[in-house]
């Protein structure tokens, strides 16, 4: 037995209508019909996976748990995302540059949840972005298997 993949993963949000509009916004995510749960749930279509909004009054969004999300405009998120005041510049360097040239930057959503966004090739990305940016490496040393991790992998081979 194996698993075959992610179909979704399911954020606590304060207020769901917020939030929903929020993802909407950013990353231009697509509300799609839910089951009724006993509470609130909101789904979100991400590509081919789903991100779900749920409020239960006793739940509160993790301070480090993250969603890594992959865009395809990395340049005009951030941006986006600055306007909106969504930057968490205490997470991690808030964005940065991996041995592997893939990029990071982290935001909070209107709950706290924090959300990574993801970019394959910092050579891509404007002149004004990568000023931006601060190399993983200047922070903490990576020897020769941290720098053949990466956050995009190929596709894999079923067996």
């Amino acid at each position: 037995m194996r698993a075959k993949g992610f179909t979704h993963t399911s954020i606590h949000a304060d207020d769901p209508e917020a939030s929903a509009r929020w993802y909407e916004a950013l990353f231009g995510l697509e509300r799609i019909p839910a089951p009724n749960f006993g509470h609130t749930v909101l789904w979100l279509r991400l590509g081919d996976l789903q991100l779900h909004l749920f409020h239960r009054p006793q739940a509160t969004a993790p301070q480090w748990h993250h969603i890594g999300i992959d865009v395809d405009d990395f340049d005009g998120v951030l941006a986006k995302a600055e306007e909106l005041g969504a930057i968490d510049s205490d997470a991690w360097a808030s964005s940065r540059v991996l041995p592997s040239g893939e990029v990071q930057a982290y935001l909070r959503d209107p709950s706290g949840n924090l959300v990574e966004i993801d970019w394959p090739d910092v050579t891509t990305l404007s002149a004004e972005t990568r000023a931006r940016l601060r190399r993983l490496e200047d922070d903490y040393p990576q020897d020769e298997e941290n720098r053949v991790a990466r956050l995009y992998l190929e596709p894999a081979v079923n067996v």
